[in-house]
């Protein structure tokens, strides 16, 4: 699979957290020749604003996330930076 496709993918399984605004950054070729972009893991940031964060941590958010993206999270993400925020915070969308 591409990493469009992969992007494509991630928004999906996203979709559960009903996102209000989602944005996905492939940072793979910045990291080629990394362990992780060796073994074809790649390198993603993403900032998401989901209602479905309100009340929650930063760590349970993350965990939210991973929960979404599933076994995507095991091997075709390697690295995963998230900006997970709740309607209205700083840094929202």
């Amino acid at each position: 699979m591409n990493p469009a496709s992969l992007t494509d993918e991630m928004r999906i399984r996203l979709g559960v957290l009903a996102p209000s605004s989602i944005a996905i950054d492939d940072e793979s070729a910045l990291h080629a020749g990394h362990a992780g972009a060796a073994s074809g893991g790649g390198h993603f940031r993403l900032a998401l604003t989901s209602a479905a964060f309100a009340g929650h941590t930063t760590v349970a958010r993350h965990r939210m996330v991973y929960a979404a993206l599933g076994d995507l999270m095991r091997g075709r993400i390697h690295a995963l930076a998230i900006q997970a925020r709740a309607p209205g915070e700083p840094g929202a969308a």
